[in-house]
């Protein structure tokens, strides 16, 4: 594929319905920065230099999104490592290994990026365009993941009935990315979002809602791709952010309420060593391999009306 083909696609939301779609984009992207000639320049972080910005030859010479080179497939290992992936998730359980376990991690990140990538080399006006249709197909990516390995999901509306003197006087509707449930039961609700800046303090809140609203403390999961940003005002001195507030994180566990699970598919080293960091949260295959069945199983979930915005999970 042309850039001009990859932007394309990545801004048709409908080529993305499968999770085949997802491998066959990124082969496609990867096969493309890959060959000789097609990029302008790989720019590599000033201040973490595993991380790696790609400079299109488009005619804004656009730069992508900071790229973690330690999660990032290259062309070559994308070529049997998405087989393989395929593979682990259509039987996860038997498939638990610390190799297969990176793949998934590796494989999602790299799937995701892409497309990231390449809607960075839409025109500067339509970047915010490019982050929510970036956004919208993560969140369809994850849903598309778990129906794959046997988890009933959707997005949607949550109407929760609340009750005065034991009476369901009215209901209150809020708007969920993953919902996970059980027949009629609602047993898990997620937020997935690309980052968590400017996004946290809503996932706290709506359990710590729901929880007053209902009487019952139903599971609710994060689910971030990164929380690094460029900073910088020009390629030669170009490095990254994090936009992960750890403060509010451990403010809003201790003295609200500790989510059920947050994971990361590119994980911030403070994240794996800061005291009430490294105890909530974790990288995205304890969710998919351990943590998603053993919240399934606990006695919690509500009967709740539930809109789906998507059919299918997907």
């Amino acid at each position: 594929m042309s850039l001009r083909t990859l932007v394309k696609t990545a801004s048709n939301k409908e080529d993305f319905r499968e999770l085949q779609n997802y491998v066959d984009f990124c082969r496609e992207f990867l096969a493309f920065i890959a060959a000789p000639g097609a990029i302008q320049a790989e720019i590599v972080s000033r201040n973490e230099n595993h991380y790696r910005f790609i400079q299109f030859k488009n005619a804004e010479f656009s730069i992508s999104r900071p790229l973690n080179s330690k999660l990032f497939y290259t062309s070559t290992e994308a070529r049997n490592q998405l087989a393989n992936f395929l593979k682990i998730i259509a039987d996860v359980k038997a498939m638990d290994t610390p190799a297969n376990r990176e793949i998934v991690n590796r494989s999602i990140y790299t799937m995701q990026q892409s497309i990231g990538a390449s809607l960075d080399a839409l025109p500067a006006g339509q970047s915010n365009t490019a982050r929510k249709i970036n956004g919208d197909l993560f969140e369809r990516f994850i849903r598309l993941l778990l129906v794959r390995v046997g988890v009933e999901c959707t997005s949607g509306v949550v109407k929760v009935p609340v009750k005065v003197d034991g009476v369901a006087e009215f209901s209150m509707s809020y708007q969920h990315d993953l919902i996970i449930k059980m027949g009629e039961l609602l047993k898990i609700i997620g937020s997935v979002k690309t980052s968590s800046k400017d996004r946290l303090d809503k996932v706290f809140i709506d359990k710590f809602l729901l929880a007053k609203l209902t009487g019952k403390d139903v599971p609710h999961v994060a689910i971030f791709l990164n929380d690094v940003q460029r900073k910088g005002k020009s390629p030669k001195h170009f490095g990254v952010n994090a936009t992960f507030l750890p403060g509010h994180f451990k403010g809003y566990t201790i003295k609200l309420n500790p989510l059920d699970g947050v994971y990361y598919f590119d994980i911030r080293p403070n994240m794996l060593t800061e005291p009430i960091l490294r105890d909530h949260i974790r990288t995205f295959d304890h969710f998919l391999f351990d943590e998603v069945w053993s919240l399934l199983a606990r006695k919690e979930a509500i009967v709740a009306k539930i809109e789906p915005t998507v059919k299918g999970g997907s």
